[in-house]
């Protein structure tokens, strides 16, 4: 009897596990994306099964496994797992979707996505053959060029021309006279104007400004303070006759600007006067701030206690001429700074002949990144500070770039100015290179994140700088909006615009991208994976010619690209064309 159980137990086995697979042959499978792609670096898809209804019995077990296989390799992947305890009496398709990736392999980008279902009753099974449910991997994402920015700081000299103030003291008038009186000429003032004027120092304009006391005598005069005014002017001019200006003293403006009827400079004198109480200030401001004309306020001021300690030492100081001067700050040309600073850099002349700005700014006046590199060393010993530090690290970054097969030590120079020069000021222009070394060294993330950092309170010219290295990030950080946000805020390179492009491509806004990649080859027609981007928006639109047109600029500026295109599933709906083979060939 058992023996008879045993055998009707195999054979219920045996004839539901074949069924199963025969239902299975309805089964309906999808993956999305089709082909796969690769972002960031991983392959991720959803894998989504159907089975028709009442394939799932009590007691059964339905496995769809996944395999990814390139060459003679492959990658298994989880399964999915349907339980006929859990559909049996279900009249509905039972349906389940798995997220499912892999790392991302160069070799993997040409392969198949395999699936085998695998029919379960206690310890029987049955599997069905293997099916081909998506082709390779798309691998657009990883056209992204990296993007650099080299943030030197600013050198804080002014090579232009500066015009400056000299302010010569007052010169003193007797009461009611208009007379430059010999002890004013020889007194220091007079001295200082003497050899000023002596010096022959590049002058723009001189003003005078002549005023009057306020008292009765003084307002006799309307022209006291013009005729003051003028005296100055007199003598300034005979002094440059003196020595020698001949034409140039034609090309100096003289402002006379005489003051009358103005409390103006009476009111500072007071202010600063501690010859009468705050209560007598306060009472004599009353005055000169109220009603009346300037006449009948003096006269005012007549009748008040402190009326005669003002008279005798605050009047005198207003019946003077002030003069001031707009010269131009005398400076060393920029040949003189370049050598001065090659001199100092070589230990040939003392770092005090220039400022460290002088200093800083020798180091821009040559293309020669050794000569930079020696004169900022120069002024990283003449003083502390972040600018030289953050500079000379610069240099040696900008040497990085330029040459790639020796930049690891370069980097480690450059990283280690910028970690001094961010113990004294941790700026944007010191975040902005660290960004470019983070990149550099193949790490998108920390050099998003120390783009972010110089962009808070970065300057126009870094902020723009900054985002071409951010938006580079982004896209590796698969975080494509962010990316094209970046870029259209990041400086108009050519490799900030085919980045814009690629983020453009890689979020759907084909019109767009089109525009970006145009732009990038307007700066340089050169840039051949531009042409590639161009064709991949062709593919995407339906556009052969325009495939076709683009791929043989690209391959034309790049021969490489040719068997990367070959193999690229973007183009798969041509690489039967004629016109495709012939593009690439």
């Amino acid at each position: 009897m058992k023996k008879l159980m045993l055998i009707i137990v195999l054979g219920m086995y045996g004839c539901t596990l074949p069924q199963m697979l025969k239902m299975a042959t309805q089964q309906k499978l999808t993956v999305v994306p089709n082909p796969l792609e690769a972002h960031k670096d991983t392959v991720q898809f959803d894998f989504s099964a159907t089975l028709p209804v009442n394939m799932m019995k009590k007691g059964t077990i339905y496995t769809l496994n996944s395999f990814y296989k390139y060459g003679d390799k492959e990658l298994a992947l989880p399964g999915i797992v349907f339980k006929g305890d859990d559909y049996s009496v279900s009249q509905t398709p039972p349906q389940v979707t798995k997220t499912l990736s892999f790392p991302y392999q160069p070799e993997h980008k040409i392969g198949t996505l395999e699936i085998e279902g695998v029919a379960q009753k206690g310890t029987k099974t049955k599997t069905t053959p293997r099916l081909q449910v998506a082709t390779g991997v798309i691998t657009t994402s990883k056209l992204v060029q990296k993007s650099y920015y080299v943030a030197f700081a600013p050198h804080g000299y002014n090579n232009q021309e500066e015009i400056i103030p000299v302010v010569i003291p007052d010169f003193s008038f007797d009461q009611g006279s208009s007379v430059l009186k010999k002890a004013e000429v020889k007194s220091p003032k007079g001295e200082q104007l003497d050899a000023f004027i002596a010096s022959k120092n590049i002058t723009r304009s001189v003003t005078i400004v002549g005023t009057h006391s306020p008292e009765g005598r003084e307002r006799i005069n309307n022209k006291l303070s013009e005729e003051r005014a003028q005296a100055i002017e007199k003598f300034y001019r005979s002094t440059m006759k003196k020595y020698d200006y001949a034409k140039v003293a034609d090309s100096i403006n003289f402002v006379l600007k005489p003051i009358v009827d103005d409390w103006s400079g009476f009111k500072v004198a007071l202010g600063g006067y501690e010859g009468i109480t705050a209560e007598q200030k306060s009472e004599l401001l009353d005055v000169v701030n109220g009603e009346g004309t300037f006449v009948e306020q003096e006269k005012q001021l007549e009748k008040l206690p402190s009326y005669k300690k003002i008279y005798k030492e605050i009047y005198p100081g207003l019946r003077s001429a002030k003069t001031e001067i707009l010269t131009i700050k005398k400076k060393k040309s920029d040949d003189e700074i370049f050598n001065l600073s090659k001199l100092i850099s070589q230990g040939n002349a003392s770092a005090d002949t220039l400022s460290l700005e002088e200093l800083l700014y020798g180091a821009t006046l040559t293309p020669v990144l050794e000569e930079k590199i020696a004169i900022y060393q120069a002024a990283t010993n003449k003083a502390t500070n972040w600018e030289a530090h953050n500079n000379l690290g610069a240099t040696y970054l900008q040497q990085a770039i330029n040459n790639p097969s020796g930049s690891s030590d370069l980097i480690d120079k450059a990283s280690a100015q910028f970690e001094l020069a961010a113990k004294i000021r941790n700026t944007s222009e010191v975040n902005a290179n660290l960004a470019t070394i983070a990149l550099m060294q193949g790490n998108p993330y920390k050099a998003s994140s120390l783009a972010s950092k110089a962009l808070n309170g970065a300057n126009n010219d870094v902020s723009r700088g900054v985002n071409g290295v951010k938006g580079s990030s982004e896209i590796y950080m698969a975080k494509y909006q962010e990316a094209v946000n970046s870029e259209t805020s990041a400086k108009n390179t050519d490799l900030n615009l085919f980045n814009k492009g690629l983020a453009q491509i890689l979020t759907k806004d084909y019109e767009n991208a089109s525009s970006s990649f145009n732009e990038a080859v307007s700066l340089n027609s050169n840039l051949a994976v531009a042409y590639y981007g161009l064709a991949i928006v062709a593919a995407r639109t339906d556009k052969a010619d325009e495939v076709v047109s683009n791929l043989t600029k690209a391959v034309s500026e790049n021969p490489d690209l040719k068997q990367m295109a070959l193999s690229d599933l973007e183009f798969s709906k041509y690489s039967a064309t004629d016109a495709f083979k012939n593009a690439l060939k």
